[in-house]
């Protein structure tokens, strides 16, 4: 008996959900999944991405009512909140996307609903992500790692062993982190980054090893 078609209505309509429609493709190689359509804001609504609508998130619900969503933004704080429009719209499923090619110990990683995990990736074993995680393209991540909810993993990430990312954090584009930190809710990791230390809540730290922005600083020099 055919398996039936998982539909997914995708909360975005930029550049990161057009890379997670192309996930959706990959995987109906293997399993039939499919985009019903878009969901955007402001100009967006009434135009088409890759042949498919571009709806309000009530008018998404009212032609798909069975779809599951699936949140694409790549901040966690814009994520939660299309968390949030989607079941104000009405969904009470989450699609939870896994590349085809994606490496991982299925016994021992345990995987939240809403996340979305993308070609080149790879995870150990003993490993939790929450809800609405986002590893982008190439990210390897190691034994003993826990990510929160909304964390976000930008492309070529390397996560060491025995780490805690907390929620809402955001880790830029080739960014490493050694074994043993933790990255606490709400922080930022520049691009390139290499974390040796614990990150605090909110903070943002860049370089190698990565140390915290002055902001105070930073404003100073862009008035001179």
């Amino acid at each position: 008996m055919a398996e039936d078609l998982v539909e997914i209505v995708i909360f975005g309509a930029g550049g990161f959900a057009r890379e997670v429609a192309w996930l959706i493709a990959e995987i109906n190689k293997h399993s039939p999944t499919a985009v019903a359509c878009f969901v955007g804001t402001g100009e967006e609504v009434g135009r088409e991405v890759h042949g498919r609508p571009v709806l309000t998130a009530p008018e998404a619900h009212r032609r798909f009512p069975n779809a599951a969503a699936i949140a694409t933004s790549g901040a966690g704080a814009i994520r939660e909140a299309m968390t949030l429009e989607a079941v104000a719209a009405g969904f009470t499923n989450y699609a939870t996307l896994i590349d085809p090619g994606v490496r991982f110990h299925h016994n021992h990683v345990a995987i939240g609903v809403g996340t979305v995990l993308c070609a080149g990736t790879i995870l150990t074993t003993d490993i939790r992500l929450g809800n609405h995680v986002q590893i982008n393209l190439d990210c390897t991540v190691g034994h003993d790692t826990e990510m929160e909810d909304y964390v976000t993993l930008a492309p070529g990430v390397h996560i060491s062993g025995r780490v805690r990312i907390c929620r809402g954090a955001y880790i830029g584009t080739g960014a490493s982190v050694i074994p043993g930190v933790t990255i606490w809710a709400g922080a930022t990791i520049g691009a390139g980054a290499v974390v040796v230390r614990d990150v605090p809540a909110g903070q943002t730290h860049v370089g190698i090893p990565a140390k915290a922005i002055d902001r105070n600083k930073a404003a100073r020099n862009s008035e001179s």
